[in-house]
């Protein structure tokens, strides 16, 4: 009778939980950190009795994601020497002109649009896709699980890496310092436009890093979420995935947040880190075959077999 009222308190205090982290999201909007997150599926998890199981799951890979944050807001200090000229210059040699720019005078017209939305909140879901694709695999592909996880931990540790062997700046950074032609940072009146505040969290103590450009990981994460769905619920889902980094490859040169050759490296980096998971886990599967294999012949193989 004891553990049945705990465990109708528990789900009690998730559901308050839960709409109570709607409602000051609602109130007041706020980029979607997964530590901010994780303390809104912790309370959906209590709502739902498995509170338990999903931080056991999503904890290390919150814990990760936030390390790797830390990372690389350190990557610039360690390495100042900022590159301007190298992404604009390929962007140019590749289109003719640069990208962001001929978007912009096409779609900005100084005042925020719908599609300027649209492509924002698609930006916004940088940390709730993988999020979200994890519960998803825990729930309906399990065995793939830690698979999954170590995709998104190589991909986010390759780019800190290189932010800190390549630190880039983005299109209105170097807009700003006159390096290019002048460039609007549209996600900053899409952001004052939405009222979207920096509700007080643990990764928002992070310093950030303005010069990671390259990869871009957004674009990154996007391209590996659309992969793995491919790879776990087939072409029909895989298929319908492909609209989110697709809106987010667009979103983030148009916007001014990247040029294309962030978006071509980063889409790169997304192949790379999942064929070499990929590669691991078949390496280890084939090993523990073959162990298994030897034990069997040994075992045929002994005089006391029958």
């Amino acid at each position: 009778m004891k553990n049945l009222n705990y465990r109708k308190a528990l789900r009690i205090v998730g559901i308050i939980g839960t709409v109570a982290c709607v409602l000051i999201f609602i109130n007041k909007p706020s980029f979607p950190t997964p530590d901010k997150l994780l303390v809104f599926l912790t309370f959906a998890g209590l709502s739902l009795s498995q509170a338990k199981e999903l931080l056991k799951r999503l904890l290390p890979f919150v814990a990760l994601l936030i390390v790797y944050e830390s990372f690389r807001g350190l990557a610039h200090s360690i390495n100042n020497h900022v590159n301007y000229t190298f992404m604009a210059k390929f962007d140019e040699r590749l289109f003719g002109s640069l990208p962001t720019a001929a978007l912009q005078r096409q779609l900005w017209h100084g005042s925020v649009q719908w599609y300027d939305f649209v492509l924002y909140i698609n930006y916004m879901l940088h940390f709730v896709m993988p999020l979200a694709l994890a519960i998803i695999i825990w729930k309906m592909r399990d065995s793939y699980y830690w698979r999954f996880m170590y995709s998104y931990v190589v991909l986010s540790f390759a780019g800190f890496v290189t932010y800190f062997i390549y630190p880039a700046a983005p299109p209105w950074m170097a807009s700003d310092k006159k390096i290019i032609e002048p460039i609007t940072r549209v996600s900053s009146h899409v952001w004052a436009a939405l009222g979207v505040n920096d509700f007080p969290s643990l990764y928002n103590k992070i310093a950030p890093n303005p010069v990671a450009a390259v990869p871009s990981l957004h674009c990154a994460y996007a391209t590996l979420f659309a992969v793995i769905i491919f790879k776990l619920f087939g072409k029909k889902w895989g298929a319908l995935s492909s609209i989110y980094p697709i809106l987010m490859y667009f979103g983030v040169v148009y916007q001014g947040e990247h040029y294309v050759f962030d978006v071509i490296i980063g889409v790169i980096f997304a192949f790379s880190a999942f064929y070499i998971i990929e590669f691991i886990f078949a390496l280890k599967s084939k090993i523990i075959q073959l162990k298994e294999t030897e034990q069997l012949s040994t075992t045929e193989n002994s005089p006391d077999y029958v």
